[in-house]
């Protein structure tokens, strides 16, 4: 088990990914279930929905990134993407979508008036540090994983297909699965350009 720091400084994005898992179902749940109890939210709203599919569920949702796609790309340029989403996506173990309730965020835009268009904002701000936290759980346990923003596109389908309510605002999507490679050397900006410091 790695510190927080060395699984920060690990995390990468993965896209040569296979169905496989060195953990269990369960375990994998316990990650995704840690990570919306404990993660942080302004005014404690717990906007944050989650869904983690697994296996022929897992599929499905590449089918319909892959089916939505088909219609509005042309066949040249979707034979290119289909073989990124066979590849890199639907070849994983599964996948993890994220979703914010609009519900809970317009009920604190009228409870609290004056930061009215804030609340939508910290709202996804909220899902980003669910996103983070999954991410490097999921990359400490032995998995590949990058973030993939195939909404608005797929958001309807997403919804009828898994039965879910229409209030829950699509806005990521999680493949995993064990890596087969690892990914190319990352690039740093200058820190002295990012971070200020005033003692």
């Amino acid at each position: 088990m790695s510190t927080l720091k060395e699984a920060l400084a690990h995390r990468r994005s993965y896209y040569a990914i296979t169905n496989k898992s060195l953990i269990t179902d369960s375990e994998i749940e316990n990650i995704v279930k840690f990570a919306v109890k404990n993660i942080p939210s302004a005014f404690n709203s717990q906007t944050t929905r989650v869904v983690l599919l697994l296996g022929e569920q897992h599929l499905k949702l590449w089918n319909i990134v892959k089916d939505t796609l088909r219609k509005i790309v042309s066949e040249e340029a979707f034979k290119a993407t289909e073989k990124k989403v066979n590849t890199s996506f639907a070849a994983g173990y599964g996948s993890v979508l994220f979703f914010e309730d609009r519900t809970v965020v317009e009920e604190l835009q009228k409870a609290f008036p004056t930061y009215h268009e804030k609340f939508p904002i910290w709202s996804q701000h909220t899902s980003a540090m669910h996103q983070l936290a999954i991410w490097t759980m999921l990359e400490d346990a032995g998995f590949g994983v990058s973030l993939q923003h195939y909404n608005p596109l797929i958001d309807e389908a997403v919804i009828a297909e898994w039965g879910l309510p229409e209030n829950w605002e699509l806005v990521a999507q999680m493949p995993f699965g064990i890596p087969l490679q690892e990914p190319g050397k990352k690039e740093f900006n200058q820190l002295e350009e990012r971070v200020r410091i005033f003692k």
